[in-house]
């Protein structure tokens, strides 16, 4: 994991002033960094029986989309308003800079389902908090929450459903 954090680079004033963004191309851009992502992240999981992966646009399609393949689960984008052409459900949510909406197909989740809720960052955690509501209303057996970095003095986790096994990777 030190390898990992060693390749975290922080973006002063990204997206407004004041804020320092952990930015995680620099991960991804690295081939040995990547693949010791996606073998930590699918060893959280590997005898969970999770059948579906839910990544949230647009860096949690990347670690998310790679956990569905190596748990050999599905993957379910979960977008901005008018990205997905089938019917979806929806909900909109507060989060730091304002307010914002996250979708999904309709059809995506069934009640069988084991699903991963995986994104990159856990900062406010908003965005989080807005797509385990909507994936909780399509009622699967079991949802757990993963990140690769967590901000822990952004308090994050508190938004979250305190039932709900939250993971993640690297801790700030």
């Amino acid at each position: 994991m030190e390898y990992i954090k060693s390749l975290v680079r922080d973006v002063v004033d990204f997206p407004a002033k004041g804020v320092i963004f952990k930015d995680l191309t620099t991960v991804f851009k690295d081939a040995r960094a990547l693949h010791l992502l996606g073998w930590d992240l699918t060893q959280l999981y590997r005898e969970k029986g999770v059948t579906k992966v839910v990544g949230i646009e647009s860096r949690g399609f990347i670690g998310g989309s790679i956990l569905a393949y190596e748990l050999g689960a599905g993957f379910v984008p979960a977008r901005k308003p008018g990205k997905l052409p089938a019917d979806t459900i929806s909900t909109t949510y507060a989060k730091e800079y304002g307010t914002d909406t996250i979708e999904i197909h309709r059809d995506a989740i069934t009640e069988d389902d084991i699903v991963v809720l995986h994104d990159d960052v856990l900062a406010t955690g908003g965005t989080m908090a807005a797509a385990y509501e909507l994936i909780k209303s399509m009622n699967p057996k079991k949802i757990y929450i993963n990140f690769i970095i967590e901000i822990s003095a952004l308090n994050g986790r508190s938004k979250l459903p305190a039932d709900a096994e939250v993971t993640s990777l690297i801790t700030y």
